[in-house]
């Protein structure tokens, strides 16, 4: 059986970036058309299949881009990652 390999994963800091600009999850919310526990969970980093319509609905609300609010979390090199990239 094969090894399994740490590719590495995203991290939704979406509620980082909201903290960080004082922009309240209610305005998001109506602005994304979102209901609260659904933003809730992208907040929280609770989301196991994004959304992308949800995603952009939040980018363009917030006139942002995607790599601000989801961060890639490179594999660590003692999880199996890989250097050959």
């Amino acid at each position: 059986m094969s090894e399994l390999l740490d590719y590495g994963h995203f991290d939704i800091v979406l509620a980082e970036y909201l903290q960080e600009r004082q922009i309240s999850k209610n305005k998001l919310a109506e602005e994304a058309n979102l209901q609260r526990t659904q933003l809730n969970a992208y907040c929280k980093n609770d989301i196991k299949r994004p959304d992308l319509d949800v995603l952009a609905r939040i980018c363009y609300a917030l006139h942002c881009d995607l790599t601000d609010i989801i961060r890639y979390v490179h594999p660590s090199q003692t999880n199996g990652g890989n250097n050959n990239g």
